[in-house]
């Protein structure tokens, strides 16, 4: 019998008969971790413990101990979900049901479900993990499996594509519930200690808009009910700083249906901060010797075709039909700036060549993936793109990693850093990866950079370092990347003339400061839970006259404030409730104008953080306000140790 090479994680090695499974190879270890396997991670996927193994691998053996648990843990939730459904509801379809980061979603339909029946198919979940049943693996033949499931088409279709060309095929079964699936799952239902369901929305069948449209129920589970309400805690807290939630309560962004989904509107409050966003990646490009350009929102789909995109993006893109010929709005900005830098000679003395554009992109998403900012089908990413010689690689990185830095300190925020290395299938050739790996590397590790590297995760086009933030909510998103790309170059022939005078090709550097102005704008939004620095906050001042007759010197005080964006609150309502106002509209410094102010020429200054002091000279005021909008400070800082 043939045999196989299974890498343990401290890097040790068993040889092992072909076929064996990974419960095998953990009694092989050791009769306890044999006992105590729950499932396995075989190359990065995480598997049943039955699974075979036919080949060299690596293996990870996942313990009730182990971070990947929780996963496996989520599985058989969704299974714990899918057997109460159908004792509540017994005319229920089931389509999948996969764990997710931080929980599980189940796919059903031919039931109406809403909100108020989530309680009932919980109660009855609770009494399911409560019976402590055996979760038990049953091969069945793939003809018997498609009789099962005659009256489901969605299990059938996972029958013929996932399973096709296997005889047999795994179920699940737990009391009288069973379920077409792969694994892995918990011994039994009563492992899970803390079960809930969270929410209902729409979704297709495979993600594609043309197919049924489905029932989605979220849920999320843990091992102890002590994890669970703390989950629970910290997600109602975080549904309190929901970007949607409070960009609707400050007037900031509007999705409509009327107009497209995925399709965000900026109000005039969401526009002033995205100006100010603007305005400030365009200074550090401008003095970072970036030159500005534009390029239009579609090409012709050669140009696509040209770059790659076509192939690779034309299910995401939105094409056009003009006059017989194929249009695409752009997915992407880089193709239009290989062609800008394409319309001229240029010699080895003139690189780096550094381009940048707030350019606006169009992806067409799948609609159930859409959410707010986080996800749209129009958004704006603030490209650069540089073009340089090999030997200059190092140094141009180092300095766009030194802006992406000074950014992420200016706002304040926590990140991640992965470097992500040359994936199976990439063009260029072996030397020139093994470099540019080692120039990326070098810069992070020159910054002092906490990173994970994620090996094979790299662009086809090249390595990368990607920047990510995490939400409210605690999922992650791509913020600001640095990426090699030896791809684009040799698609548009872009050349150089070198010092040999022969023909070069130059690296492009594809880098965001931010990603994109949308996510960018979420993440700051629930980072600052809507109270925006006075730089960024689109009323900077908010000036509450006391009565009707102060307000003409609240004018005057709006007329002497002009380089801020100051607003008079001139409502007839009591002070209380126009104070109460500009703390829910989270406006750093609200100026009361009574009698006493106006006959002594100055004002009473009050903070979004309820600090207040009268008899403030007015040029104080001003004064320290230029001071915190030119800093760009955080915090509202002028009553602070006063």
């Amino acid at each position: 019998m043939s045999t196989v090479t299974v890498t343990l994680p401290d890097g040790s090695t068993l040889e092992m008969d072909a076929g064996s499974t990974v419960e095998d190879v953990a009694y092989e270890i050791g009769p306890g971790l044999g006992d105590d396997t729950v499932a396995g991670v075989v190359d990065g996927e995480l598997v049943d413990k039955h699974t075979p193994i036919e080949e060299d691998v690596e293996l990870v053996i996942v313990t009730p101990s182990s971070d990947e648990y929780v996963d496996v843990l989520r599985h058989s939730a969704a299974h714990v979900f899918a057997q109460a459904l159908q004792r509540e509801f017994p005319e229920a379809t089931l389509t999948i049901g996969p764990w997710t980061d931080d929980g599980f979603y189940y796919d059903v339909t031919d039931v109406d479900l809403d909100e108020d029946d989530l309680e009932d198919i919980e109660a009855e979940a609770e009494a399911i993990i409560e019976e402590d049943y055996d979760i038990e693996r049953e091969l069945l033949d793939r003809e018997d499996a498609l009789e099962r499931y005659e009256d489901n088409p969605f299990k059938q279709d996972i029958l013929e594509a996932e399973a096709a060309g296997e005889e047999r095929v795994s179920f699940y079964t737990q009391g009288e519930f069973y379920d077409l699936c792969q694994g892995p799952h918990v011994e039994s239902t009563g492992e899970i200690g803390g079960f809930a369901l969270l929410e209902i929305s729409a979704a297709f069948w495979r993600g594609e808009e043309d197919n049924e449209t489905l029932t989605r129920v979220y849920g999320t589970a843990f091992p102890t009910q002590d994890e669970l309400d703390e989950y629970l805690e910290r997600r109602q807290k975080a549904q309190e700083r929901d970007h949607r939630k409070i960009g609707q309560e400050m007037d900031l962004f509007s999705i409509d249906d009327t107009t497209g989904p995925g399709l965000p509107l900026y109000e005039p409050n969401g526009k002033k901060i995205l100006n100010e966003l603007s305005d400030y990646a365009a200074e550090l490009n401008r003095d970072a010797g970036y030159d500005e350009i534009e390029t239009p929102h579609v090409f012709r789909t050669e140009l696509w075709k040209k770059s790659g995109h076509y192939e690779n993006y034309v299910d995401d893109m939105f094409l056009l039909d003009v006059n017989d010929e194929e249009y695409g709005l752009k997915p992407m900005n880089c193709p239009g700036h290989a062609t800008i830098f394409d319309q001229k000679s240029w010699s080895y003395r003139d690189l780096p060549v550094r381009y940048f554009e707030d350019g606006k992109v169009y992806r067409k998403e799948q609609r159930g993936e859409l959410s707010g900012l986080s996800r749209t089908w129009a958004f704006t990413i603030d490209d650069g793109h540089l073009f340089v010689r090999p030997d200059q690689i190092e140094q141009e990185v180092l300095a766009t990693v030194d802006i992406i830095l000074d950014t992420l300190d200016t706002f304040n925020l926590d990140y991640t850093v992965q470097f992500a290395t040359r994936p199976e299938k990439s063009v260029g050739g072996d030397e020139i990866w093994e470099r540019a790996e080692s120039q990326l590397e070098s810069v992070l590790e020159e910054q002092d950079i906490d990173y994970a590297v994620e090996p094979g995760d790299g662009a086809f086009y090249g390595p990368k370092i990607d920047f990510a933030f995490e939400d409210a909510l605690g999922r992650n998103w791509d913020g600001p990347t640095v990426q090699l790309d030896f791809n684009m170059p040799e698609r548009f022939d872009l050349t150089y003339t070198g010092e040999d005078n022969e023909d070069h090709r130059p690296v492009m550097i594809h880098r965001a400061l931010y990603g994109s102005y949308e996510r960018f704008f979420m993440v700051l939004t629930e980072h600052y839970n809507g109270k925006f620095p006075p730089w960024l906050a689109p009323e900077q001042v908010r000036i509450l006259p006391v009565s009707d007759d102060n307000i003409p010197y609240c004018e005057e005080l709006q007329d002497e404030l002009g380089e801020f964006r100051v607003e008079i609150e001139d409502r007839s309502w009591t002070v209380g409730r126009k104070i109460q106002q500009a703390h829910d509209d989270r406006v750093p410094y609200m100026l009361i104008i009574g009698d006493n102010e106006e006959d002594a020429g100055n004002i009473s200054v009050r903070d979004r953080k309820e600090r207040e002091e009268t008899e403030i000279d007015l040029d104080e005021f001003r004064d320290h306000l230029e001071t915190e909008v030119e800093q760009q400070r955080t915090a509202v800082t002028f009553l602070a140790g006063r």
